[in-house]
């Protein structure tokens, strides 16, 4: 397997769509993931420019392919405004190239460009931190459902402004 970390990363646009559709569908063993970008593109909690997407470049073997997906969408913690990172999808030939940390940062970089200051995440304890989440419940933030402690992460995008505590409430398309 090929890896490089020159993946091309920009905001999804509506071309984009089905390419993003069928990332999510052969990432994950359900169609769930994939349900759940198309609910949340037509709710509310969408916030364009905030659905990154990572491409190979052109002539390099990838021809400019979308192989992976980041989306930040609207949620709180407790009544402040913030950023829920769901889902994260590579296509599974590229898992492990990079092109899931590139989309994810290019994600998060555009959301601090746009003013925004905290993002949760509900994922895999060995592979967010890398971007900088810590676990939630030690900044007295949690969740109305049962899940593994480590897997519920929390972000701060401007270190002057310190994680508010409180209840995560995700978009009505969680089902949270």
């Amino acid at each position: 397997m090929r890896t490089h970390s020159n993946w091309i990363t920009r905001a999804e646009t509506p071309a984009d769509v089905p390419a993003i559709r069928g990332i999510n569908l052969a990432a994950f063993e359900t169609p769930l993931e994939a349900d759940l970008v198309d609910a949340l593109r037509a709710d509310s909690s969408w916030i364009d420019g905030l659905s990154v997407v990572a491409a190979g470049r052109e002539g390099d073997g990838d021809d400019g392919e979308l192989v992976g997906h980041a989306l930040l969408t609207r949620c709180h913690i407790g009544d402040t405004p913030a950023l829920c990172l769901a889902p994260v999808a590579v296509l599974p030939e590229h898992q492990k190239t990079g092109a899931g940390s590139a989309a994810v940062r290019a994600a998060l970089r555009a959301a601090k460009d746009m003013g925004e200051r905290y993002v949760t995440v509900l994922g895999h304890p060995a592979y967010y931190p890398r971007f900088g989440f810590t676990r939630a419940s030690a900044h007295g933030i949690g969740l109305s459902i049962e899940v593994p402690d480590e897997a519920m992460m929390a972000l701060t995008l401007d270190e002057a402004h310190p994680l508010p505590s409180g209840t995560v409430r995700y978009a009505a398309p969680f089902g949270i």
